[in-house]
């Protein structure tokens, strides 16, 4: 296929896979909930993913604490990603898989929020992680693709792009968090 060819599909491709996610409006709306009440109670996101989710766990991380589109306070938020020292411990005593849950042990109280990325939902860390929130009694979202794997249905929301295709589904996904960072940011607008 030649290169124009290409470019032209995977654009109608991205954009009826982002389409679809405007079916995503009501548990979208349960994760704005979710992310507003941590905040307002002095609560923080903590965001955790693996390969191009670890980076997009930490641009997450960066439009709460920093700001999105309004200059306002920063609001908590910790990609679980970023520390590598953290990691590499983590991981060699304890194993991959709790790579993130043992972060979570040990930096989430009550009234934070976990946020899950895995594009296919077979992450066994990212499910630990999400296993481990809902053990600690804190909400989570898991924004997920490729039919949610065995995560589906473990966070407090699911938010679940349709497709099987790895970047159709990192392109939807970075709709839905630039679209939670907006929704946040207006409704914490004027009390944060």
């Amino acid at each position: 296929m030649a290169m124009d060819d290409l470019l032209a599909q995977n654009i109608r491709d991205c954009v009826k896979t982002v389409q679809g996610v405007a079916g995503l409006s009501e548990p979208l709306n349960r994760a704005v909930e979710l992310v507003v009440r941590c905040i307002q109670g002095g609560g923080k996101v903590l965001i955790c993913g693996n390969g191009g989710s670890a980076a997009d766990a930490g641009h997450l991380a960066t439009e709460f604490i920093a700001r999105f589109e309004m200059d306002r306070r920063p609001f908590a938020a910790i990609a679980l990603t970023e520390s590598g020292s953290a990691m590499t411990a983590i991981c060699n005593d304890y194993g991959f898989e709790q790579v993130f849950a043992r972060q979570i042990r040990g930096l989430a109280k009550t009234g934070d929020v976990v946020i899950a990325i895995t594009t296919s939902g077979k992450s066994k860390n990212v499910l630990a992680a999400l296993e481990t929130a809902r053990e600690m009694g804190i909400g989570s979202i898991a924004f997920l693709g490729k039919g949610g794997g065995f995560t589906r249905g473990v966070a407090t929301v699911d938010l679940l792009v349709s497709s099987d295709v790895t970047a159709r589904v990192q392109e939807a996904h970075l709709v839905l968090y630039h679209t939670l960072c907006q929704l946040v940011e207006r409704e914490l607008a004027g009390g944060a």
